[in-house]
């Protein structure tokens, strides 16, 4: 009787220690081991020996399975991803509209002073740039000295001055008065449009400022919904024509080699451990299973 329980328990039993050391010897010894200058066998275990290969093929498994553009963009661009940005941009706006701080706080806890200070100095002057620029253009001042003269024409004609044949007279000079009076107009705007731009756009720029969260975005549907769908559009260009470009300059299966390749084995092993604890240990009561079975066929046999 004893007989046919022994063989089985033995197997078990050597069944359990062997996978067990095998998977131990996955992971240690860490380093080599010599006796009298001779080296080891199996020192040190597979994953420490292997790895270089074993991070080379986990990064490249990652970037070319895992996170490449096909699966990436399905992900990014999902019909669930993009209801979450909506409901995002319908949640931050519902809250502004409860806001009473003006932009310049909102944007305080994102940016420093400085930083606030710098931008709105570069968006200043950016926009002064282009309106002192477009008002320098030497065809607004002809434009506007064409419209004044027609204006002029158009009040004689239809004064009384213009039933004794003035019009016709002031008709004569309307050319080369329109020249001399687009001259000085264009004089003005070279010498003096970055000026009068910069003042009225600095003043406008601390009203903005100055305007709370709530107002900014309350009455103001139309534009609000505007903005959300550029940025929803801005966010699909960004992973459909970018995404490549983002995923090329990042290279994934890089940077994940060499944060493989940094770790401490230690520190390896806890994580392979804690992601396949479950699985190892199967392992090991499988090879007790198998070494029961084992024996309970060489005690009948």
């Amino acid at each position: 009787m004893y007989h046919y329980l022994i063989g089985p328990a033995v197997g078990a039993v050597i069944g359990y220690i062997t996978n067990d050391i095998a998977i131990r010897m996955l992971f240690r010894p860490h380093q080599a081991k010599y006796v009298m200058g001779i080296h080891i066998p199996f020192t040190p275990g597979i994953i420490p020996k292997e790895k270089a290969r074993i991070a080379g093929s986990i990064g490249k498994a990652v970037s070319e399975n895992l996170m490449n553009r096909e699966v990436l963009e399905k992900s990014l661009l999902s019909p669930d991803m993009l209801a979450k940005m909506s409901d995002a941009i319908d949640e931050f706006v519902a809250t502004q509209s409860q806001n009473d701080e003006t932009i310049e706080q909102f944007a305080s806890h994102y940016l420093t002073q400085d930083d606030l200070d710098a931008m709105r100095q570069n968006v200043t002057s950016g926009v002064v740039k282009m309106i002192s620029g477009k008002l320098q253009d030497s065809q607004l001042g002809d434009n506007i000295a064409h419209m004044a003269i027609e204006h002029v024409m158009e009040k004689t004609r239809k004064s009384v001055v213009g039933l004794f044949g003035a019009d016709k007279f002031v008709a004569g000079l309307a050319l080369p008065i329109e020249k001399l009076l687009a001259k000085h107009i264009n004089e003005i705007l070279q010498n003096n449009s970055h000026q009068m731009v910069e003042g009225l756009v600095t003043d406008e720029s601390e009203k903005l400022m100055g305007m709370t969260m709530s107002q900014l975005v309350t009455g103001h549907d139309e534009q609000v919904a505007q903005i959300k769908s550029g940025i929803q559009s801005a966010y699909k260009t960004i992973i459909t024509e970018h995404l490549p470009r983002i995923l090329q300059d990042i290279d994934i299966s890089t940077i994940i080699e060499q944060r493989i390749n940094e770790m401490d084995m230690n520190e390896a092993e806890a994580i392979i451990l804690d992601v396949m604890k479950k699985e190892l240990r199967a392992i090991v009561w499988l090879g007790a299973l198998l070494g029961s079975i084992m024996g309970t066929l060489n005690a009948i046999l």
